[in-house]
C-alpha cells in the first residue's frame, strides 16, 4: 500500500502537520511523541507478524465482532502486549467484514472527532495510526485505566440489563428501544438529571452520523472518583452505513416502545426526551445545537483521511439525516 502522505494532524485533523501534533500528543499520548507510524507491519502481512498480533489477541477480553489488539506505550514507543501486561490503548486495523472496508479506520476517527470537536461529546481519546506498509489502524486510549495501570469498574448497558447470549437469544444487545437505556441510567445512576442530557444528545448523534450499531453494549458506565456510576465516553462511533446497509437503529424497536412510536423521526426524539424526564428546553437546545454546525462538519469530513468517494458518501448520509431532523 506504501505510508500516506500526511499533511493532516492524524489525531484533531488539523492542517500543516505531517506526524501528530502537539494536542494529540497530550491527548492522546500523554504528551509523549509518539510517531503516527507503528514498529509493525500489518496484521496477516507475513507469518511472522501474523504470530505476534495471534498470540495478543489472546490478552484482549474487549467484546465486539471487529478484531482489537491490546497495546501499550513504552517511554514513546507503542508495542503489543505481553503476558501478564496491562494494555493503555486498542488497535483496530482494518477489519474483514463489511464493504469499504478499507476505510472503517478513518471513518471511526472522523466520527468520535466530529463527536467532540463540534458537538463537545465527550469521547475516548483516539488517532489514526499507520503500520509500515501503510495501512491505517484506529488507536483508542482506554478510559477505564489509570495513569498508574490500575482499572476502573465499567459495566456496558447489556451487562447492566442482565442480558446474555444465553437469557436472551444471539441478538440480545439489539433488543429493545432507546427508552429502555435511559431506564437503566437513572437506576444506576445518582446523577441522572446530569447524565440523561448527555445520553439523549450522543443517541440523536448516533442518528445523524448513520450510527446503526449503538446497541446496548456500546454505551457503558465508568467509576467516578467517589465510587458511583457515570455515562462513560463515548466509543465506536462511525458511520456504519459505509459499509453495511443497516437500519435507522440499532435497536430492534428504534427510539421508543410501541405504543409511543408515533410520527416522523424528529417527533420522536421529543416524545423520547420528554419520557426520560428531560425539560423541553434541554431537549430544544441539544436539537438545535446538533442541527447547526454544517460548515464545521463538512470541514472535517474533507480534512479526513478518507477517501474521496467516502468523503462524498459521508457528507451525503450526514445531510439527508439532517434534513429528516429539520423538516419533521
Amino acid at each position: 500500500m506504501g505510508l500516506p502522505k500526511i499533511t493532516y494532524c492524524p489525531g484533531t485533523l488539523k492542517q500543516g502537520y505531517s506526524d501528530y501534533s502537539n494536542t494529540a500528543i497530550n491527548r492522546v499520548f500523554n504528551g509523549r511523541k509518539v510517531s503516527a507510524i507503528l514498529p509493525y507491519e500489518s496484521p496477516a502481512s507475513n507469518d511472522l507478524t501474523d504470530a505476534l498480533f495471534t498470540e495478543n489477541r489472546k490478552r484482549i477480553s474487549i467484546s465486539g465482532v471487529q478484531v482489537k489488539f491490546s497495546v501499550l506505550l513504552e517511554k514513546n514507543k507503542l508495542r503489543l502486549i505481553q503476558e501478564g501486561e496491562q494494555g493503555q490503548y486498542i488497535l483496530k486495523p482494518i477489519p474483514n467484514v463489511g464493504k469499504n472496508a478499507n476505510q472503517m479506520p478513518a471513518n471511526e476517527h472522523l466520527t468520535m472527532q466530529i463527536a467532540r470537536q463540534v458537538f463537545n461529546i465527550e469521547t475516548a481519546e483516539n488517532a489514526l495510526i499507520f503500520f509500515k506498509n501503510g495501512e491505517p489502524a484506529y488507536i483508542t486510549k482506554r478510559f477505564d485505566v489509570t495513569e498508574n495501570g490500575s482499572k476502573l469498574a465499567q459495566e456496558d448497558f447489556a451487562t447492566l440489563a442482565s442480558r446474555t447470549p444465553q437469557t436472551h437469544g444471539e441478538d440480545f444487545k439489539y433488543l429493545g428501544n432507546y427508552l429502555d437505556v435511559f431506564h437503566l441510567l437513572k437506576t444506576f445512576t445518582p446523577a441522572y438529571t446530569i447524565e440523561s442530557i448527555k445520553l439523549f444528545k450522543l443517541v440523536l448523534f448516533n442518528f445523524l452520523f448513520s450510527n446503526g450499531d449503538a446497541h446496548f453494549k456500546n454505551f457503558s458506565l465508568i467509576e467516578t472518583p467517589y465510587g458511583d456510576f457515570k455515562l462513560s465516553p463515548a466509543y465506536d462511533l462511525l458511520n456504519s452505513r459505509l459499509h453495511i446497509d443497516d437500519n435507522d437503529f440499532a435497536l430492534t424497536d428504534g427510539l421508543l416502545p410501541p405504543r409511543l412510536a408515533q410520527g416522523k423521526t424528529a417527533v420522536q426524539f421529543f416524545v423520547l426526551g420528554e419520557q426520560a424526564e428531560i425539560h423541553k428546553r434541554q431537549i430544544e437546545n441539544i436539537f438545535n445545537e446538533l442541527t447547526s454546525k454544517q460548515d464545521e462538519v463538512l470541514s472535517l469530513i474533507e480534512a479526513s483521511f478518507l477517501n474521496e468517494k467516502s468523503k462524498k458518501n459521508y457528507t451525503q448520509t450526514y445531510q439527508t439525516r439532517l434534513k429528516k431532523l429539520l423538516r419533521p
